[in-house]
C-alpha cells in the first residue's frame, strides 16, 4: 500500500478517490476523532457513529477543501460541527453547575496583595508528586487519573485541554476549530490545566 508523507499529494490522493490514501487518514486520525466526539456524546458508542458521519462527510466534501487551513483543522472542525449538531439532536442538556466561570485554583492558596514581600504569590505551593514525576505520568494510573479529571471539566475548557494536550492541537489549530480567540482559548487551557492539576494533588493527599 502506497504511503504519503506529502499533505498536498494526499490531499489529491483522496480527492481522485483513491482508496489506500483515505484508508491512511482513517488510520491516523479516527482515535483522536472519537476522542473529540466523545466530549459531546453521551457515549463512546455514539461518539463513534458521530466520527462515522464524519468520515462520510469527509468524502463527500474533500473536493471543495481548498486548503485555506489545515487539512487536520478542518477535519477536527467537521466532527466537531457534527457532534455539537448530534448533541443538540439528542436533546442532551448541561447542567447549570457546569456552566458557573469558578475559579481555577481557590484565592486563597495565593498571598494578598497587601504582602510586604510577595503579593499575588502562592501561599500554598502546588505539591510534589515524588521523587519521579516522569515515572509517575507515564503510569497507566496517571493517564486515567488525567482522563477522570478532564471529563469533569466544564464544556469548553474541555474541548481545549483535550485538544492542546491530548490531541497535540497548537494553539492556532484550537482557535480554528473551536472559533475561539486566542485570549480565550488560553484562559480555558490555563483553568483546564489548573483544574486537572488540583484533581491530581487532590488524589497525592489521600492517605
Amino acid at each position: 500500500m502506497q504511503r504519503y508523507s506529502d499533505e498536498a499529494d494526499l490531499i489529491a490522493a483522496i480527492k481522485r478517490r483513491d482508496e489506500a490514501a483515505f484508508v491512511q487518514v482513517v488510520t491516523h486520525y479516527h482515535g483522536s476523532l472519537v476522542r473529540l466526539a466523545r466530549i459531546y456524546a453521551g457515549s463512546r458508542a455514539l461518539a463513534e457513529e458521530i466520527v462515522q458521519e464524519a468520515w462520510l462527510g469527509v468524502l463527500q466534501g474533500m473536493e471543495h477543501f481548498e486548503g485555506r487551513s489545515s487539512f487536520k483543522t478542518w477535519l477536527f472542525r467537521i466532527v466537531v460541527n457534527r457532534a455539537k449538531t448530534r448533541a443538540a439532536r439528542e436533546s442532551r442538556t448541561i447542567p447549570f453547575s457546569a456552566l458557573v466561570d469558578e475559579p481555577a485554583v481557590p484565592a486563597e492558596r495565593f498571598l494578598g496583595p497587601d504582602h510586604p514581600e510577595w503579593p499575588g504569590h502562592w501561599a500554598t505551593p502546588p505539591r510534589s508528586w515524588g521523587a519521579s514525576p516522569d515515572e509517575q505520568l507515564l503510569s497507566r494510573e496517571m493517564l486515567d487519573l488525567i482522563d477522570q479529571a478532564i471529563a469533569t471539566l466544564p464544556p469548553a475548557q474541555r474541548e481545549v485541554i483535550t485538544l492542546r494536550d491530548v490531541e497535540g492541537a497548537t494553539s492556532e489549530e484550537a482557535c480554528n476549530v473551536l472559533g475561539l480567540t486566542e485570549t480565550n482559548q488560553r484562559v480555558l487551557l490555563h483553568r483546564a490545566r489548573s483544574r486537572v492539576r488540583a484533581a491530581l494533588e487532590r488524589h497525592f493527599e489521600d492517605p
